[in-house]
């Protein structure tokens, strides 16, 4: 289904999606109803048979793609991300996102994946995302099969998927928020606020709500940038991500976040680094009090490449790496892409 207004689709998809979540509908079990805008998460999912919905419904005409200045900057869900890495406006004055978003995947996979697709990027898995061949033959996984055990740690009440997403945490560090859309009308969030610590039902979202734009906040005086670790540089998810932003006047820090993605089942906002730089003009040490609130911050499992040590070490490295490239930038340069 291809619905040409963000209205019609939230209508269609409370009908469709009605059955499933009214527990008053005895016999009836209603229809697996998902949206997909570029399709590069859902696709290679259902391709897996991790998804196996009996509906689709495409939002590519209905999202809006717009990215404007109104004081902050509105970006319509369905700007691809190519079109936000490469964008004059983000680029200038929210460099980490620009960051984030030119780290996705492939150019080929940025012009078809849409802001709105990663910042509700399904949590990933050594254990889940595999071929459907695989998981037969190894035994499946609590995501799939509620009846069994998290094979990451079997005593866990609860899937442990990392969240993966790049651009969550820069959106994070920049004080982003989103607009939200039912079929009865709209409401503002925080972006931190759609996330939950659980690898299945990571977003705090209805059954008929569709995120439709993001919205960032003024620049003035904020300066950022976003890090990435992971296997193959030219294509890979982060196994490590951290997003730092810091505001100053004069050359005091007033206002500093540092956010994570891919050690913990949701993108982490670490409050402690961020106490830790204000009212400081990032020296060492406070550059090495908020590199290790960070460290203490991060969770990983041993679910996604690399080692447990190696990648909660790499929280540290990165938090110092990105706070000093931001007091440096206070000098003229201009924050660029990396990568480890």
């Amino acid at each position: 289904m291809t619905p040409r207004s963000v209205d019609e689709a939230a209508t269609l998809l409370r009908e469709l999606g009605a059955h499933e979540q009214d527990p008053a509908v005895v016999g009836t079990p209603g229809l697996r109803v998902m949206l997909v805008a570029g399709g590069t998460d859902l696709y290679p999912n259902m391709k897996r048979r991790q998804f196996a919905p009996d509906v689709v419904i495409s939002l590519r005409r209905a999202l809006p793609r717009r990215i404007e200045q109104n004081g902050g900057l509105h970006i319509g869900a369905g700007a691809t991300l190519t079109e936000v890495a490469t964008h004059p406006l983000v680029r200038s004055r929210y460099p980490a996102l620009a960051i984030a978003a030119g780290l996705v995947s492939t150019p080929q996979l940025r012009n078809m994946g849409t802001i709105g697709g990663n910042v509700c990027l399904d949590t990933r898995c050594n254990w889940y995302d595999e071929s459907l061949f695989w998981r037969t033959a190894e035994g499946w996984c609590l995501k799939t099969h509620p009846q069994v055990v998290c094979r990451v740690a079997t005593s866990s009440p609860r899937c442990l998927a990392v969240a993966s997403a790049d651009t969550v945490p820069a959106l994070i560090a920049l004080g982003a928020r989103v607009r939200v859309r039912t079929a009865d009308g709209e409401r503002v969030r925080d972006l931190a606020s759609l996330y939950r610590e659980d690898g299945i039902r990571h977003l705090d979202l209805g059954r008929d709500e569709i995120v439709t734009e993001v919205e960032l906040p003024p620049a003035d005086g904020w300066r950022s940038t976003y890090l990435k670790l992971r296997d193959r540089g030219s294509f890979d998810f982060p196994i490590v991500g951290l997003a730092a932003a810091v505001r100053l006047e004069g050359d005091t820090v007033a206002d500093a976040r540092v956010a994570l993605t891919a050690v913990a089942s949701r993108p982490l906002l670490v409050e402690g680094a961020g106490a830790a730089l204000v009212g400081s003009r990032l020296e060492d040490d406070a550059i090495a009090a908020a590199a290790e609130a960070a460290f203490k911050a991060a969770r990983p499992l041993d679910n996604t490449a690399g080692t447990i040590a190696q990648r909660k070490r790499t929280v540290s490295v990165f938090a110092t790496r990105a706070l000093r490239e931001l007091r440096e930038s206070v000098a003229g340069a201009t924050p660029r892409a990396r990568t480890a």
